[in-house]
Formats: structure tokens, sequence, C-alpha cells
């Protein structure tokens, strides 16, 4: 058994060095943020209040939000705001396609809010968001991380069916924490989502929180569950919580406890994991494009 670092109680919620970012800052943040607005786009770097933003703005990328930013669901992890969204714009998908094009990216990653109220869940948005971005830039690969479509699987299909190399949808937490952190959700649902966007061949990716209050047992059963259902690639990083009315942080998870899980899910199965206290599900994501099928 591997003994691993124990974090005392009275410190699990101060937060620790490892996870110290550094502010966004640089011509191509700014070149960035510059196409981001002059475009009128949304994107899940700053409605997440994303640790990696400067990062990743650094390097002229940027995870695309479509279907608006305002969410239909509740979740208590979120930073994104929950309503009954009134955007819907049939243009964005090519605005958004343009701007990927602008910033000359070589991977395009794209996800949205849920749009429950929405009888096709915003499918077509997202289906001509994809095939508009590879019409202009047609050597962009493309992850989608899609929503849960509420077992509506005609939706399912036409989000997948643009073109996109990678179909990410996140799990966020272990089974019995559901109900507290997605309570418009449903853990077999989800893996189910996922189960079936491996069978219409796409690359399956998936995330999971860490530090809500799950089990090291809690976790590993997790990641049974989603090699079982088709799961390729997993992200697995530390849950921050983004104001006083959100979740709160239960435990901060020492990095070496995240590079046991990373060898833990390559014995289980899984073809890939990016596990760390930073890691998020768009980070490094260029990188899993090329994971093999086999």
């Amino acid at each position: 058994m591997i003994e691993l670092p124990v974090i005392a109680p009275e410190n699990r919620r101060r937060k620790p060095d490892w996870l110290r970012v550094k502010l966004p800052v640089g011509p191509e943040y700014a070149n960035v943020r510059k196409i981001v607005d002059g475009h009128k786009l949304h994107t899940i770097c700053e409605s997440g209040n994303c640790p990696n933003m400067g990062e990743c703005w650094g390097a002229g990328t940027a995870t695309f939000m479509i279907l608006g930013n305002v969410c239909t669901r509740s979740c208590t992890f979120c930073a994104v705001a929950t309503g009954r969204p009134t955007e819907y714009d049939t243009a964005e998908p090519l605005r958004v396609a343009e701007a990927i094009q602008l910033m000359g990216v070589k991977h395009a990653v794209i996800t949205s809010v849920n749009r429950d109220e929405l009888k096709d869940r915003g499918a077509e948005v997202w289906y001509q968001t994809v095939v508009e971005t590879k019409r202009l830039s047609p050597e962009t690969t493309i992850e989608t991380l899609i929503p849960d479509v509420k077992g509506n699987w005609d939706a399912l299909y036409r989000m997948i069916e643009g073109g996109q190399e990678v179909v990410s949808h996140n799990m966020e937490t272990v089974e019995r924490m559901y109900r507290r952190v997605r309570p418009q959700a449903k853990y077999e649902r989800s893996l189910e989502e996922i189960k079936r966007i491996r069978e219409a061949g796409k690359r399956t990716k998936s995330g999971i929180m860490l530090g809500v209050g799950e089990t090291k047992e809690e976790v590993f059963k997790a990641i049974d569950d989603l090699v079982a259902n088709g799961l390729m690639i997993l992200t697995l990083g530390q849950y921050l919580q983004p104001t006083k009315m959100h979740l709160e942080v239960a435990e901060y998870i020492h990095p070496d406890t995240f590079a046991m899980y990373k060898e833990e899910g390559l014995k289980r199965g899984l073809k890939y994991v990016e596990s760390g206290p930073l890691v998020r599900s768009s980070y490094h994501a260029e990188k899993h494009v090329h994971v093999p099928f086999d």
C-alpha cells in the first residue's frame, strides 16, 4: 500500500502553495482578449474562473462557450450564472469559427452551458459551430465538451456528428456526491452518455473534481465505471470554491495523491490521464487528440 501525505484537518481549507497561479499578462493574452471581445464571445475560462486562463490565453488558446453564458442548471460547484437563458444566436457558430481562425489555433476546445429549455438542447448550434470551424480551419482539430442532454439521444448524436476528434462529457464527481454537487444530473445517465459517444466512434473524455468530500475508494469506483462504459481520457483536478455561495472545499488534495490516481487510472484501463491540482477539462487538450483507439 502506497503511503501518501496526510493534510491536517485544520489545514485542509487553507489554500496550499501548489495552487498559486500567475496573473494573466502579456501580448498573447491581450490578443486573445481582443478577439474574444471583438466577436462578442463567451469563454468558460472567464465564466468558470479557470486558474489556467493566464497560461492558456498566453499561449494563444481559449475554450469557447457557446449558447450564451446563463445555464439552466444550478450545480453547487460552478461559477457560471444560473437562470433562464435568453440568448440563442444562430450566427454564433460563424463568429466562433472566425475567432478560431484569427487565433490560428491548432486545437480548439468548445463547450456550452446547459440549455434544458430547448427541445434539441442546443444541438443544432453545436453541430453548426463544429462544421463552420472545420470549414474555415480544416487543419484545426476540435474537442467538444458537451453537457448532459437529459437522455435526449437524438440531440446527442447531432451534437457529435460535425467532425470533432474528441468528445468530452464531465462526470464532475463520484456517485455518492451527485445529489449535492450536480442536483439536476444523474450518475448513470452521464455514464450512458459517455457509452453512446464511444459507440459512435469518438474519442471519449471526462473530468472529475477532487476535494468535495469523496473517498479514494469512490474515485477508484468512478474510474472503473468510466472504463466499463468506454472512457479513454480522464482529467482529475482540485475543486476550488468560486464564491462563498458555492460548495465549500472539503480537502486540498496533495500532488502526490494526484500522481497516485494517474497511475491507478492507467492500471485500470484508461488510455490517458491528466491529473494534478490545477488540471481542468481543457488543460493540455491538444495532447488528447492523439490518443489511439486501440
